[in-house]
């Protein structure tokens, strides 16, 4: 028989990923005042059609980057070469007005919800573009709030362009070998020198050896470098603003600079899991000119906006690589058939349930990142209350974290409900499975970003600002809506308990990471709670099956844990001994163990 005989699969049709999605029109409705809604709306519906036949075009095509070290003369040259689809990405993403539109903010403090709305949507079809694109956003907001104004001038413009024939792209170098997110032990040295001046203020060399450097075809990079002494550590280090090529400014028609005219050199690219598409590298710094940004000795501080950022974006594309599988799952089901062909896949209730999990995933963890833009929106427009502040650096890191922990899985799932399909490469989801694990890695693991919240909590007032949302959060619960969710309101109230003990100082180190479950999940299902209490007061059709999302979400959770069971492992947590480490250490490294990390934990324990 041949192919062209028999049975043929009916191919599904995912169609417009904006106006098929179950989440993001209700929620915009909510977040966004009635005098923007109709506008954004229209424009999230016509960008949902570019992504379709565009960028997902493009994605096709794509291909990985290779680099070029020596010319046919042996010559060193360093030719970084990117395919022209990933170009293309790239300048569909600049002309949409993807970071124009967070600086232009024609829509104010909405402008974060607005943009984020268009990275979520085209996260699954745009192979990681969103990578270089963030830090893009970072450079750009690290220049607004410190730049001088020849850079916000020269620089801004360019980073902010809709012109891809003009428009940068920044990268961010802060990985070095001894350290990994530990930049206190960076060896990258930066040397002032004397009697040279810029427009962009004071000049510097760099030399040193940065370990991962996303995004390498970018135009400009953050980065850290030692000014002071090692034994400083995070102390001694300033930001600087780095050209890849010289000069920096330089019209369309004139002639790409070498890549060496910086004195920066690829030792190689990266060989990855997924995010093969992104040319991540290896590079020496060997005098490569670079300009300071913010006071001396205090780069972290000065680099936090580009985190903050980045790790929203994160946050936003994990649960984008979800909505995207779950639209090719849901788009499936209408089409395959069992039971003898006399069943589609969407009447089967065992097979609906799964899918109902994975949409329950998307919807907690949609409205708990969109909380977080709304609050990043509103700091950046100087409108946000110091109490929003101060909740954003403790949402931050969370956000990241959590999206990024069950988006996998969520992912796997979508996989699975495809059968042998979903295995194949065509379908797309193992490409989502493969590009959206960096989102564990990148911008901060689970225990780094776990230790980055107990920071935040240490500082006054961020736990009580936290407190006061919940209280109000809780108050404004509607009276029908408590009756039918006693349990699950009971549940919240017993882990916000737990949590003020879990966070109280010193922080145990082995409560740190359940901490961090324990604050998400609760702070993910209040956040659907504020939508549905906003869906009864306002009469919306959807109220109902908000409510049972909300029910859900807090009774049963997801595969990673419900809220009760995030619980009991942080009241064992809190009850561990040094005996339990002590146990840990000998049953990864055997029975005759000695880790420095028991005698460690016996002073916190």
């Amino acid at each position: 028989m041949r192919v062209e005989e028999g049975f043929q699969p009916p191919p599904y049709i995912e169609g417009n990923p904006y106006t098929t999605d179950p989440v993001l029109q209700d929620l915009l409705k909510r977040l966004l005042p009635s005098t923007s809604l109709e506008e954004i709306d229209a424009d999230l519906t016509r960008f949902g059609d570019v992504i379709i036949p565009k960028c997902r075009a493009l994605s096709a095509r794509a291909e990985p980057p290779k680099i070029i070290q020596y010319n046919q003369w042996g010559q060193r040259v360093d030719d970084l070469q990117t395919c022209e689809a990933w170009r293309g990405l790239k300048a569909v993403m600049q002309e949409e007005g993807v970071i124009s539109n967070f600086y232009e903010r024609k829509y104010g403090a909405h402008s974060r919800v607005y943009g984020y709305t268009k990275v979520l949507l085209a996260t699954g079809d745009t192979q990681v573009i969103f990578c270089p694109l963030s830090m893009t956003d970072g450079c750009t907001r690290v220049l607004e709030l410190l730049g001088n104004p020849e850079l916000k001038r020269d620089i801004i413009p360019r980073l902010t362009s809709r012109d891809p024939t003009i428009a940068f792209t920044a990268g961010q170098w802060m990985t070095e070998r001894p350290g990994g997110s530990d930049v206190s032990q960076t060896e990258t040295v930066a040397t002032a020198i004397p009697n040279v001046t810029s427009p962009y203020g004071p000049v510097y060399t760099i030399n040193g050896f940065k370990w991962f450097s996303s995004a390498t075809d970018s135009d400009v990079a953050l980065a850290l470098a030692r000014t002071g002494p090692i034994s400083a550590g995070s102390r001694s280090l300033s930001l600087f603003l780095v050209p890849l090529r010289r000069p920096l400014l330089r019209t369309p028609d004139e002639p790409t600079p070498s890549a060496l005219s910086n004195n920066i050199r690829i030792h190689r690219l990266k060989s990855k899991i997924g995010t093969k598409i992104v040319p991540t590298a290896e590079l020496e710094l060997n005098g490569s000119e670079a300009y300071l940004l913010g006071p001396l000795n205090q780069g972290v501080k000065c680099i936090t906006p580009v985190l903050n950022i980045t790790r929203l974006y994160s946050a936003i594309s994990s649960v984008g690589y979800i909505r995207k599988a779950l639209s090719i799952a849901t788009a499936y089901s209408k089409v395959r058939t069992v039971s003898s062909g006399k069943q589609l896949l969407k009447d089967n209730a065992l097979h609906v349930s799964v899918l109902a999990k994975v949409n329950l995933t998307y919807r907690a963890l949609t409205h708990f990142t969109f909380g977080a833009a709304a609050l990043l929106g509103k700091v950046e427009c100087n409108v946000a209350t110091e109490e929003e502040e101060l909740r954003l650096r403790m949402l931050t890191p969370a956000v990241k974290a959590f999206a990024a922990h069950y988006s996998s899985m969520a992912m796997e799932e979508c996989m699975a409900a495809l059968g042998g399909m979903g295995y194949m490469e065509e379908t797309g989801i193992g490409r989502l499975i493969d590009d959206g694990l960096v989102e564990k890695v990148w911008e901060g693991t689970i225990p780094v970003l776990s230790l980055d919240i107990v920071r935040a909590v240490s500082k006054a007032g961020v736990l009580e600002a936290y407190l006061k949302w919940v209280n109000e959060t809780l108050s404004a619960c509607p009276s029908t809506l408590q009756a039918k969710n006693t349990s699950a309101l009971l549940l919240v109230q017993q882990a916000l308990s737990l949590l003020s003990k879990a966070y109280k100082q010193p922080v145990s180190p082995l409560v740190t990471r359940p901490a961090l479950f324990l604050y998400s999940h609760i702070t993910s299902a209040l956040s659907l709670l504020e939508h549905v209490t906003w869906a009864i007061n306002t009469a919306q059709p959807s109220a109902e099956l908000d409510a049972e999302v909300f029910r859900r979400w807090v009774e049963e959770g997801s595969w990673g844990g419900s809220l009760a069971s995030v619980a009991e492992e942080v009241k064992r947590s809190l009850e561990a001994s040094a005996d339990r480490v002590s146990a840990d250490a000998k049953i990864v490294y055997g029975d005759q163990a000695k880790s420095a990390v028991v005698e460690i934990a016996r002073a916190h324990l």
